[in-house]
Formats: structure tokens, sequence, C-alpha cells
């Protein structure tokens, strides 16, 4: 539990640094933020209640290796870290993810992803490689974002193409209809933050969920 507890503040304070660090060499990108949300929503379902969401990355030529952790402010939730290895290139994108979740123990999940965004619409295939899943578990989405009245907004489709338990499925299924929007606010002229919100509706459960967050 120690050791779980070393890597969340860990996370946090490169998530903290990353912003106001730079590196010229070779072009090498590092990034960071944090949000805090009233929900984690991912594909359609609700992970859990409020809670901080850390990103902490860096890339160089198109090669990018991300971090990202959230954590219940209730502590009913279980934690969660993300580790993904990623490439882009003209509008391509690859990326290889290692979902690991608290609750399951020292169980990995790994997911490949492929991807080509249009600039109008992105497309996204995800697929289960290694873990517990069996059924190579798969999803895939669409994903629009355009501007109105000074929002950034962003539609999203989100399926199943077939059956699987990993989604609560049993046949290739609509599991997300979702709406975004976000608003970037400048504060002074180093600082900025950005309020956003989301509703989601799930139509293979009948289930509808929303959140509200901050992100700095």
């Amino acid at each position: 539990m120690k050791k779980n507890l070393k890597k969340w503040v860990l996370l946090l304070m490169a998530a903290i640094a990353l912003p106001v660090t730079s590196m010229a060499q070779d072009k090498v990108e590092l990034s960071g933020n944090i949000d805090v949300v009233s929900a984690y929503l991912w594909r359609g379902q609700k992970l859990g209640n409020a809670s901080l969401q850390t990103t902490a990355a860096v890339a160089y030529k198109g090669f990018s290796f991300t971090a990202w952790s959230t954590i219940a402010f209730d502590g009913n939730d279980g934690d969660e870290i993300d580790f993904t290895l990623a490439y882009e290139n003209n509008n391509f994108s690859v990326s290889l993810t290692d979902f690991w979740m608290s609750e399951i123990g020292n169980e990995h999940t790994l997911e490949a992803q492929l991807g080509y965004d249009f600039g109008f619409l992105s497309a996204n295939w995800y697929t289960n490689v290694y873990g517990d899943d069996k059924e190579y578990a798969s999803y895939f989405t669409l994903t629009a974002p355009f501007s109105l009245i000074g929002l950034d907004w962003e539609a999203e489709v989100g399926a199943t193409p077939w059956g699987t338990d990993y989604y609560g499925t049993d046949k290739f299924s609509v599991c997300d209809l979702s709406l975004g929007a976000s608003k970037e606010i400048n504060i002074g002229k180093s600082f900025s933050t950005t309020l956003f919100a989301k509703a989601s509706y799930n139509p293979t459960i009948e289930k509808f969920y929303a959140t509200v967050g901050i992100s700095f």
C-alpha cells in the first residue's frame, strides 16, 4: 500500500512540475496537467465519483510516453494508473496502453490502438491484447470536434463491434453517445486553466451520466 501511495505522490509532483519545464535539446517536449472531476466517466461507464486525475508525458519526434492516474476523493473507488507508449505521424496514430487498477490486484490489461484523424472527424479502434480478458474485447469511437458560441465542443459515438463481458455487451452495441464542452480561461500572462463538462448516454444499459471539471 505504501508503495502505491508513493507512485501517486510522484505522479502528482511530476504533473505539477512538468507544465513549467522544458527541454530544448533534441526538441524533447514535456507536458503535464491536473484535472479535478466530479465523476470519472469512461466509454459510457461511470468508473468513479469525484476524483483527482494527473497526466505526465514526454514526446520526441512523434513518439510519446504518458503516465495517467486517477485517485478517488471518497476512497470508495479503486485507484488506477495507466502507461501509454504511442506514435503519431501524418494524422495516423498507434499506441499500447497498460491499464492497472488497484481493486483487481496486480493484474494488467494491455490494449492496442489504431487511429486516424481526418480533422473534422477522428476514428479510433481499441483491442485488448493481453490480460484476463480472453475475448479480445474491442471498442471503436468516432469523434467530431467543433467550435460554437465561444466554446470548444466534442461529440463522440462509441461502440463494441461484438459482444464482450469486458463492456457488458452480447453483440454489436452502441455504448456511448456523448457531448463535451470546454473553455480555456487565461489568468494573467503565464497561467491558464480550462473548465469542461461532459454528458454521456449509454443506450445499451439505458443510463445517463454527466461530469464537470477543471484542468490546471
